[in-house]
């Protein structure tokens, strides 16, 4: 379906150009927001520290975008935790896409100090120098993490539960400290709730890869493909083309002076085993060469998750363009080819 108030900002960009910041430009979705808007013959400053980013993301956006539009990026090798990099990189900024952030639960867990500084300190020093210099939109990337343990489903924004994780943690008290700038000091901020977002460019390595890019290289491999839980466990996966499209409709909101938190995701939901046969039923050759492994239900994960996307809908005229199915006939394609 397509969505009709982002082919209009579209078409607007297009006309005209503003300046851009995307932390974490070198992670899996900063660097698909970067195409985007480098696409969109947009100005755009990349900060990442490349802990967990590529520079191998980025030379694939220049590959994507073209040497034109690729000379209106400029990239800040640096680390949102130290302050002086937070004011060099907004120099000149219009909008502000808050990206960066230390995204495991797992990892969490084993080393809750860096991702506290990671996720708040480094926060923090963004949203203060984003005040002191008066950016008119500052956009940042939270979870779907902070409802916790709440069984509410749809997840709506006003009802969260008792936080689970570390990870969790920081991105709950990022939504505070906004909602705390916009009464302190009249800042508005727009957070963006993610839900279990998958696409081309996300890393299957390590021991905290997301689930569908592990998947897909497993069966490409022909190795096992692991389940934590009874595989009953459900999610909104939603496409990275969808948040690509919540931030640039958050970027350039019209919204009035207030503090604004939004769900990202479809609106459904679907099974880890039902996950499993989509992407499977997604390659066009026989690839059951693996074994299917039940394992224990991972600690501080929560047993289903789905979005309300009402208020995104309403106030930003949010989408979601791209349907899960066709998401993962994409990011199974793209893993392929690359």
């Amino acid at each position: 379906m397509k969505n009709i108030k982002i082919i209009k900002i579209k078409n607007k960009l297009k006309k005209k150009q503003y300046n851009w910041l995307i932390t974490g430009v070198a992670g899996f979705i900063g660097s698909n927001i970067l195409e985007e808007l480098l696409i969109l013959n947009q100005k755009v400053t990349g900060l990442d520290n490349l802990s967990t980013g590529s520079l191998k993301n980025l030379n694939l956006v220049k590959k994507s975008v073209g040497h034109k539009n690729w000379k209106n990026f400029k990239f800040i090798n640096g680390d949102i935790s130290n302050l002086k990099i937070c004011k060099k990189a907004i120099n000149g900024v219009d909008i502000i896409l808050h990206q960066a952030a230390r995204g495991s639960i797992p990892k969490s867990t084993k080393d809750p100090i860096s991702t506290n500084k990671d996720n708040i300190t480094g926060f923090l020093n963004l949203l203060t120098v984003a005040k002191d210099s008066k950016i008119k939109s500052f956009v940042y990337a939270s979870s779907s993490s902070v409802y916790g343990d709440s069984k509410v489903l749809p997840k709506i924004e006003k009802k969260v539960g008792r936080i689970l994780s570390n990870y969790a943690l920081t991105k709950k008290t990022n939504e505070e400290y906004a909602r705390l700038f916009y009464e302190l000091y009249n800042y508005k901020t727009i957070g963006l709730r993610y839900f279990n977002v998958f696409g081309k460019r996300q890393n299957p390595d390590g021991d905290y890869a997301a689930v569908i890019p592990r998947w897909i290289k497993n069966i490409l491999k022909n190795k096992d493909i692991i389940i934590n839980g009874d595989g009953k466990t459900s999610r909104d996966f939603c496409p990275i083309k969808n948040v690509i499209h919540a931030n640039i409709l958050s970027g350039l909101n019209n919204l009035k002076n207030k503090n604004y938190i939004f769900n990202v995701g479809t609106g459904s939901r679907i099974t880890l085993n039902h996950l499993y046969k989509t992407i499977l039923n997604s390659f066009d050759i026989n690839k059951k060469k693996h074994k299917l492994i039940y394992k224990d239900f991972r600690k501080g994960d929560i047993k289903h998750s789905l979005s309300s996307i009402k208020n995104i809908k309403k106030l930003l005229g949010y989408h979601p363009s791209v349907s899960f199915n066709i998401g993962i006939k994409e990011t199974v394609n793209w893993f392929k080819l690359n």
